[in-house]
């Protein structure tokens, strides 16, 4: 092996191969309280990016905020140039993004990440658990799992595939549902949960989890997360129990998005039985969630 390759600085462990737009936003509607869908054109970055990995997006000719924040694929259309992200409308950049229109420019950097991967296996049952705004990587995954689109130049992927999906969806109350519309013509089977019982069940997404994992408890499952850690380490933990694996998308704040900062890092498990710091940015977002040290 190369000494370089062993080396955590090395530049193949960067992205090297990100792309850098000034692009124009072509949708920018509002999908439930306070959460807005971005469509924006990046023809390049439509025909790389993969469910699970994200870009870094901007407001183009301010410097206020200085930095980008990362956003998550939502979808894509490779043919059409488009890239689709979902936001949740709360700070000084999202608020002020929420505000733009079509014909607007926002600056673009990705694809970024490694994604949500396959094994070659086709699963009996994929499961998505996702708590607020942590559901937005899942459209692609689900889409992709179950044969209606596929993403990325790549013909070495090995994406995941299932006979089924299950999306157990989160939220506090009723009108943070999101993009259930979206879901429902993926052919997704979607399980939702609020805190208040407004929607769904009332109580705790890991106990729909619970209750999807009880029901495939003899076929091939293989279950992702993405949200509030707690609620992250929780289905962590209800996997491990039931022997099931589960990966994890990280939510992780990022300063640069190309591993350069080292703000982002999270804390994985080593085989020594210690731990290390690895960068959410590059190495991530998605982990193995039984190698986080939550």
């Amino acid at each position: 092996m190369d000494a370089l390759d062993q080396t955590p600085l090395h530049a193949k462990h960067y992205a090297d191969d990100a792309e850098f737009v000034c692009a124009s936003i072509l949708e920018n509607v509002r999908l439930a309280r306070s959460t807005y869908r971005l469509r924006f054109g990046a023809p390049g970055i439509a025909r790389r990016v993969t469910p699970g990995q994200f870009v870094m997006v901007r407001l183009a000719g301010l410097d206020d905020p200085l930095l980008g924040r990362a956003l998550a694929l939502y979808d894509c259309d490779p043919a059409a140039g488009w890239v689709d992200v979902v936001y949740l409308a709360h700070g000084k950049f999202t608020t002020a993004l929420a505000t733009r229109q079509p014909g607007d420019r926002v600056e673009v950097w990705g694809p970024l990440g490694n994604g949500f991967k396959g094994d070659g296996e086709r699963l009996d049952r994929l499961i998505a658990v996702a708590g607020g705004i942590g559901y937005t990587p899942f459209l692609a995954v689900a889409r992709e799992a179950l044969g209606a689109a596929s993403y990325g130049e790549s013909p070495a992927r090995s994406p995941l595939s299932a006979e089924e999906v299950t999306f157990c969806y989160g939220v506090r109350t009723a009108d943070l549902l999101a993009g259930e519309a979206d879901f429902g013509a993926a052919g997704v089977d979607l399980r939702v949960a609020s805190d208040d019982g407004s929607v769904g069940h009332q109580g705790l997404v890991t106990e729909v989890l619970r209750q999807a994992l009880e029901e495939t408890a003899s076929g091939s499952r293989r279950v992702l997360v993405c949200g509030p850690e707690p609620m992250m380490q929780a289905a962590a933990e209800i996997c491990a129990a039931a022997g099931v694996r589960c990966d994890a998308s990280l939510e992780t704040p990022m300063a640069c998005g190309l591993g350069v900062c080292f703000s982002c890092v999270a804390r994985v498990k080593q085989p020594d039985g210690g731990w290390d710091y690895k960068r959410t940015c590059v190495e991530g977002p998605v982990f193995d969630a039984s190698q986080i040290a939550w």
